[in-house]
Protein backbone atom coordinates (compact mmCIF):
# COMPACT_ATOMS: atom_id res chain seq x y z
CA UNK A 1 0.00 0.00 0.00
CA UNK A 2 2.96 2.36 0.91
CA UNK A 3 4.54 1.59 -3.04
CA UNK A 4 1.74 2.32 -4.40
CA UNK A 5 0.80 5.53 -2.30
CA UNK A 6 4.53 6.68 -3.65
CA UNK A 7 3.86 5.17 -6.77
CA UNK A 8 0.26 7.57 -6.82
CA UNK A 9 1.49 10.73 -5.58
CA UNK A 10 5.10 10.28 -7.73
CA UNK A 11 2.15 10.03 -10.94
CA UNK A 12 0.37 13.22 -9.69
CA UNK A 13 3.37 15.29 -9.25
CA UNK A 14 4.44 14.47 -13.24
CA UNK A 15 1.25 14.97 -14.19
CA UNK A 16 1.35 18.62 -12.28
CA UNK A 17 4.38 19.55 -14.50
CA UNK A 18 3.39 17.77 -18.05
CA UNK A 19 5.75 20.08 -20.26
CA UNK A 20 9.04 19.67 -17.82
CA UNK A 21 8.74 15.97 -17.98
CA UNK A 22 7.78 15.84 -21.35
CA UNK A 23 10.97 17.74 -22.26
CA UNK A 24 12.93 16.01 -20.40
CA UNK A 25 12.09 12.71 -22.09
CA UNK A 26 12.93 14.43 -25.49
CA UNK A 27 16.38 15.21 -23.66
CA UNK A 28 16.97 11.31 -22.49
CA UNK A 29 16.22 9.84 -25.87
CA UNK A 30 18.62 12.17 -27.37
CA UNK A 31 21.28 12.06 -24.98
CA UNK A 32 21.01 8.16 -24.99
CA UNK A 33 21.72 8.71 -29.11
CA UNK A 34 24.82 10.96 -29.02
CA UNK A 35 25.68 7.99 -26.80
CA UNK A 36 25.74 5.58 -29.29
CA UNK A 37 27.89 8.47 -32.24
CA UNK A 38 31.40 9.04 -32.70
CA UNK A 39 32.87 11.55 -31.54
CA UNK A 40 33.69 13.11 -34.40
CA UNK A 41 30.05 12.22 -35.93
CA UNK A 42 28.66 13.73 -32.42
CA UNK A 43 30.32 17.02 -33.15
CA UNK A 44 29.55 17.42 -36.53
CA UNK A 45 25.84 16.58 -35.46
CA UNK A 46 25.67 19.05 -32.58
CA UNK A 47 27.47 21.77 -34.31
CA UNK A 48 24.31 21.33 -37.23
CA UNK A 49 22.13 22.20 -33.97
CA UNK A 50 24.11 24.71 -33.10
CA UNK A 51 22.14 28.22 -32.03
CA UNK A 52 26.06 29.64 -33.18
CA UNK A 53 26.09 32.55 -35.32
CA UNK A 54 26.60 30.15 -39.00
CA UNK A 55 23.64 28.44 -38.68
CA UNK A 56 21.62 31.38 -37.04
CA UNK A 57 22.18 32.95 -40.50
CA UNK A 58 21.21 30.03 -42.15
CA UNK A 59 18.34 28.46 -40.23
CA UNK A 60 17.73 30.36 -37.42
CA UNK A 61 13.97 28.99 -36.33
CA UNK A 62 15.48 25.34 -37.10
CA UNK A 63 18.55 25.59 -34.98
CA UNK A 64 16.88 27.60 -32.23
CA UNK A 65 14.13 24.75 -31.69
CA UNK A 66 16.93 21.82 -32.48
CA UNK A 67 19.51 23.60 -29.69
CA UNK A 68 16.77 22.91 -26.92
CA UNK A 69 16.47 19.16 -27.56
CA UNK A 70 20.13 18.26 -26.81
CA UNK A 71 22.50 18.49 -23.70
CA UNK A 72 26.34 19.26 -24.46
CA UNK A 73 28.98 16.60 -22.64
CA UNK A 74 26.12 13.83 -22.33
CA UNK A 75 25.06 14.18 -18.53
CA UNK A 76 21.67 13.94 -18.19
CA UNK A 77 20.85 13.12 -14.52
CA UNK A 78 21.86 16.56 -13.54
CA UNK A 79 19.37 18.05 -15.54
CA UNK A 80 16.41 15.74 -14.22
CA UNK A 81 17.46 17.33 -10.78
CA UNK A 82 17.38 20.60 -12.04
CA UNK A 83 14.60 20.39 -13.99
CA UNK A 84 12.31 19.34 -11.23
CA UNK A 85 13.80 21.69 -8.62
CA UNK A 86 12.84 24.51 -11.13
CA UNK A 87 10.81 24.17 -14.06
CA UNK A 88 8.69 22.19 -12.64
CA UNK A 89 7.86 24.11 -9.88
CA UNK A 90 7.69 27.28 -12.19
CA UNK A 91 5.24 25.14 -14.72
CA UNK A 92 3.15 24.25 -11.66
CA UNK A 93 2.68 27.72 -10.70
CA UNK A 94 2.65 29.40 -13.71
CA UNK A 95 0.98 27.45 -15.52
CA UNK A 96 1.95 25.41 -19.20
CA UNK A 97 1.64 28.29 -21.48
CA UNK A 98 2.99 30.61 -19.08
CA UNK A 99 6.00 28.76 -18.29
CA UNK A 100 6.74 27.69 -21.65
CA UNK A 101 6.42 31.58 -22.61
CA UNK A 102 9.51 32.35 -19.74
CA UNK A 103 11.51 29.55 -20.66
CA UNK A 104 11.31 30.50 -24.70
CA UNK A 105 11.41 34.01 -24.48
CA UNK A 106 15.03 33.09 -21.92
CA UNK A 107 16.50 31.11 -24.46
CA UNK A 108 15.50 32.74 -28.14
CA UNK A 109 16.04 36.26 -26.65
CA UNK A 110 19.15 35.23 -24.89
CA UNK A 111 20.61 33.59 -27.70
CA UNK A 112 20.31 35.98 -29.70
CA UNK A 113 21.50 38.76 -27.96
CA UNK A 114 24.55 36.50 -26.60
CA UNK A 115 25.46 35.76 -30.69
CA UNK A 116 24.85 39.50 -31.59
CA UNK A 117 27.40 40.21 -28.78
CA UNK A 118 29.76 37.14 -30.56
CA UNK A 119 29.50 38.78 -33.64
CA UNK A 120 30.06 42.28 -32.48
CA UNK A 121 33.41 41.15 -30.72
CA UNK A 122 34.33 39.49 -34.16
CA UNK A 123 33.79 42.31 -36.27
CA UNK A 124 36.24 44.58 -33.50
CA UNK A 125 38.82 41.85 -33.82
CA UNK A 126 38.35 40.82 -30.34
CA UNK A 127 37.50 37.29 -30.83
CA UNK A 128 38.67 35.01 -34.06
CA UNK A 129 36.48 34.87 -37.17
CA UNK A 130 36.14 30.85 -36.36
CA UNK A 131 33.85 31.62 -33.48
CA UNK A 132 30.72 32.32 -35.87
CA UNK A 133 30.79 27.78 -36.02
CA UNK A 134 31.13 27.48 -31.91
CA UNK A 135 29.20 24.60 -30.50
CA UNK A 136 26.35 26.34 -28.80
CA UNK A 137 23.23 24.07 -27.66
CA UNK A 138 21.78 23.16 -24.69
CA UNK A 139 18.57 24.50 -22.15
CA UNK A 140 20.69 26.52 -19.58
CA UNK A 141 19.39 29.44 -21.10
CA UNK A 142 15.51 28.83 -21.03
CA UNK A 143 16.47 27.22 -16.94
CA UNK A 144 18.32 30.61 -16.29
CA UNK A 145 15.32 32.39 -17.31
CA UNK A 146 12.86 30.07 -15.09
CA UNK A 147 15.30 30.61 -12.48
CA UNK A 148 15.00 34.46 -12.90
CA UNK A 149 11.10 34.09 -12.43
CA UNK A 150 10.96 31.80 -9.52
CA UNK A 151 12.11 35.19 -7.45
CA UNK A 152 8.55 36.32 -7.54
CA UNK A 153 7.63 32.84 -6.30
CA UNK A 154 9.49 33.59 -2.99
CA UNK A 155 7.67 35.39 -0.34
CA UNK A 156 9.46 38.98 0.75
CA UNK A 157 11.93 39.52 2.61
CA UNK A 158 13.18 35.73 1.43
CA UNK A 159 12.80 37.18 -2.23
CA UNK A 160 15.72 39.51 -1.61
CA UNK A 161 17.98 36.67 -0.60
CA UNK A 162 17.04 34.69 -3.70
CA UNK A 163 18.08 37.18 -5.88
CA UNK A 164 21.52 37.85 -4.27
CA UNK A 165 21.81 34.49 -4.47
CA UNK A 166 20.94 34.23 -8.20
CA UNK A 167 22.58 37.41 -9.40
CA UNK A 168 25.71 35.90 -7.56
CA UNK A 169 25.87 32.46 -9.09
CA UNK A 170 25.22 33.65 -13.10
CA UNK A 171 27.06 37.26 -12.46
CA UNK A 172 30.22 36.28 -11.00
CA UNK A 173 31.09 33.55 -14.09
CA UNK A 174 30.37 36.73 -16.40
CA UNK A 175 32.90 39.01 -14.49
CA UNK A 176 35.66 36.36 -14.42
CA UNK A 177 34.99 34.07 -17.23
CA UNK A 178 33.37 36.49 -20.04
CA UNK A 179 32.24 34.24 -22.51
CA UNK A 180 29.48 35.27 -24.79
CA UNK A 181 27.62 32.31 -22.82
CA UNK A 182 28.10 33.34 -19.50
CA UNK A 183 26.69 36.92 -20.62
CA UNK A 184 23.46 34.63 -22.13
CA UNK A 185 23.33 33.14 -18.84
CA UNK A 186 23.08 36.36 -17.29
CA UNK A 187 20.95 37.93 -19.45
CA UNK A 188 18.22 34.57 -19.25
CA UNK A 189 18.34 35.77 -15.60
CA UNK A 190 17.25 39.32 -16.57
CA UNK A 191 14.89 38.06 -19.13
CA UNK A 192 13.15 35.78 -16.31
CA UNK A 193 12.91 39.07 -14.15
CA UNK A 194 11.28 40.84 -16.48
CA UNK A 195 8.08 38.67 -17.36
CA UNK A 196 6.72 39.85 -13.63
CA UNK A 197 3.83 40.58 -15.61
CA UNK A 198 3.05 36.73 -16.16
CA UNK A 199 3.10 36.07 -12.56
CA UNK A 200 0.07 38.25 -11.66
CA UNK A 201 -2.36 36.35 -10.16
CA UNK A 202 -0.88 33.03 -9.84
CA UNK A 203 -1.51 33.05 -5.74
CA UNK A 204 0.34 34.05 -2.73
CA UNK A 205 4.27 33.83 -2.38
CA UNK A 206 5.83 30.64 -0.81
CA UNK A 207 7.44 31.71 2.65
CA UNK A 208 9.70 29.50 3.61
CA UNK A 209 9.32 30.42 7.21
CA UNK A 210 5.60 28.69 7.21
CA UNK A 211 6.90 25.79 5.67
CA UNK A 212 9.51 24.84 8.10
CA UNK A 213 6.78 25.23 10.78
CA UNK A 214 4.44 23.46 9.38
CA UNK A 215 7.59 20.26 9.14
CA UNK A 216 7.76 21.57 12.49
CA UNK A 217 4.38 20.62 13.65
Amino acid sequence: MRIDGALHRAGSYLRSAPGTYVWLVVLFVSTVALHHMSPDFEEDFLRQRSTNIHELSDNPVRVLITSAMWIDGGLWLPYAVLFTAFHAQAERWLGTLRWLAVAVAAHVLATLISEGALLGAIKRGAAPHSAVDTLDIGVSYALAGVVGVLTYRVAVPWRYLYLVVILAVYGLPLLTGRTFTDFGHFISILIGLCCYPLVRGRGKAWNPKETLATLRG
